[in-house]
């Protein structure tokens, strides 16, 4: 190791989530005590292209741990999005800064860009992973997710009382993209009568014929918990939108209002919607994810003083292991089979094409 002090740059990319600043203490009071000099990046990639910094070495990470949101900001800006414009402009700054590492806290684009960064121009990065999604693979859960299954079930454990006051049906629209992890955790945990998620099409007739059925026996009120990016067919016809993002994914949101519309249409129930939205990702993170998210930032810090770049800090198995960062991001991770079959009484029978 040479014998100046390591300088090393962090960013916090993409959507925010519970624990960022949990995994920059972990990060920052590993790094500062092993003498580093820590630059912090404002607002994601943007910081690193146009060169806006913060100052960390003052920063109180004892109270910085419970805090929500991130002390860098964020954005959902990628070099890669305009390649031969940024990637030399972050090239250029990581020259102009010196520095000796760059830990990259996101999620899948986030970390896209890292990996690239790393394999075509050799930036010694360390990756931390981040997102309510829940959707990177080579790490069993990311952390934010468990703060935001908990914002969701508390939900619609409040919607319960109100649905059964008026006798109504509540559809709960939940975060997560093209990946139903917290739809499916937060819906099983809330005890919902049907659970529509992305890995499994969803046919809105065989919804309404159970909460039909579920009427006929006596029940005054039900939960649909809803997956935003969930495909959503009747009579074999998709009611989901087809239209591609300038990403090429399909749109995504306005699912809770279709199946609520439905549900009135086809069995005369009245139900109301509700997109539960920025608030999953908002607010301080539960006690589980301040502490996962402090043990990832002390894996990285590791990382670097290791120079084992190219890495990612994740979980496997309950323990903070390390893995390469390509992995995280071959592919989504969905809801695998053996959930689906575990909690099927939940979730509707495929349908659609």
């Amino acid at each position: 190791m040479d014998e100046r002090r390591l300088r090393v740059g962090v960013l916090t990319g993409g959507g925010d989530a519970p624990g960022l600043n949990a995994a920059i203490c972990g990060l920052g009071r590993r790094l500062l005590a092993a003498n580093c000099e820590l630059v912090g990046f404002r607002d994601g990639w943007r910081g690193l292209i146009v060169g806006a910094t913060r100052a960390l070495d003052g920063v109180d990470f004892q109270r910085l741990l419970v805090q929500g949101g991130t002390l860098l900001g964020s954005s959902g800006d990628n070099p890669y999005r305009d390649p031969d414009i940024d990637v030399p402009k972050v090239l250029a700054n990581l020259r102009h800064h010196a520095l000796d590492a760059l830990v990259v806290i996101g999620g899948e684009g986030t970390l896209g860009a890292a990996d690239r960064l790393h394999r075509e121009h050799g930036v010694p990065v360390v990756a931390i992973p981040k997102t309510i999604d829940n959707d990177l693979e080579a790490t069993d859960f990311t952390f934010g997710f468990f703060s935001a299954v908990e914002v969701a079930t508390r939900a619609m454990d409040d919607l319960r009382s109100t649905a059964e006051s008026h006798g109504r049906v509540m559809v709960v629209e939940c975060m997560g993209r093209h990946a139903g992890w917290i739809t499916a955790y937060a819906g099983v945990a809330a005890g919902a009568e049907g659970i529509l998620v992305p890995e499994q099409p969803a046919e809105l007739e065989e919804l309404c014929h159970n909460l039909e059925s579920l009427r006929a026996a006596g029940a005054r009120s039900a939960l649909v918990a809803v997956a935003e990016g969930v495909r959503l067919y009747e009579h074999g016809e998709c009611l989901s939108p087809m239209q591609k993002d300038r990403f090429g994914e399909f749109l995504i949101g306005g699912a809770a209002e279709t199946v609520a519309r439905c549900i009135e249409r086809r069995i005369g129930w009245e139900s109301r919607h509700l997109v539960l939205g920025h608030l999953q990702r908002a607010g301080q993170p539960i006690a589980f994810d301040r502490l996962f998210a402090l043990r990832l930032g002390a894996r990285a810090a590791r990382l670097v003083l290791e120079r084992r770049f190219g890495r990612m800090a994740a979980m496997r198995a309950g323990d903070i292991v390390d893995v390469e960062i390509a992995a995280a991001v071959a592919d989504r991770k969905v809801l695998p089979g053996h959930f689906l079959e575990r909690y099927g009484s939940f979730f509707l029978p495929i349908g659609g094409p």
